[in-house]
């Protein structure tokens, strides 16, 4: 599956997608606000399950690259995961190398997934969970439509500590 946009295609991960998938999921600087940096162990067993088949009845994400049209260069992953299937929701989250953030790359990717979820796959409801002090990550998502929802006070535990998120959403009826 090929998403394309006017700067980048997303594609769904396949083998080539390791050194990105490694990259982004080790990082200290690129996690900080995700998670703890995984080993790489644990970044390979993440990986072998975003290489499996995907449809809607999947229990696991739809892992999509973000690459550039012109170069090939591999900027980012998106994906999405349904959480809901009754009510027609998927969880959304994304991570851009650091050399790609703040070009917009973000927000076309947003922007394809978002056209896919709501059209392709007839979702009703994208929600995405972002840490308080992951303020590009929250511009992003205000900037694509979602709305802030809730805050969840010591939602996750990261670098010793606890942390608060943002819950974000966006209807299809919304955008």
């Amino acid at each position: 599956m090929n998403l394309v946009g006017s700067r980048i295609t997303l594609k769904q991960y396949d083998e080539s997608d390791w050194p990105l998938a490694l990259h982004l999921s080790t990082d200290p600087i690129l996690m900080e606000h995700v998670y703890d940096p995984f080993t790489e162990e644990e970044a390979r067993t993440k990986f072998e399950m975003q290489l499996l088949p995907w449809n809607k009845d999947s229990e696991h994400w739809l892992s999509l690259s973000i690459n550039h049209n012109e170069t090939g260069e591999k900027l980012g992953s998106i994906g999405l995961k349904i959480t809901n299937p009754d009510a027609a929701i998927a969880e959304i989250g994304f991570m851009l190398k650091a050399s790609s953030q703040g070009k917009g790359y973000g927000f076309e990717a947003l922007s394809l997934i978002q056209a896919h979820a709501f059209v392709t796959l007839k979702l009703n409801k994208l929600v995405a969970t972002c840490a308080v002090n992951n303020t590009g990550s929250y511009k992003l998502l205000e900037k694509a439509g979602f709305i802030r929802e809730g805050h969840l006070k010591q939602n996750a535990f990261i670098g010793g500590q606890y942390v608060d998120d943002y819950f974000y959403g966006l209807c299809k009826y919304d955008r």
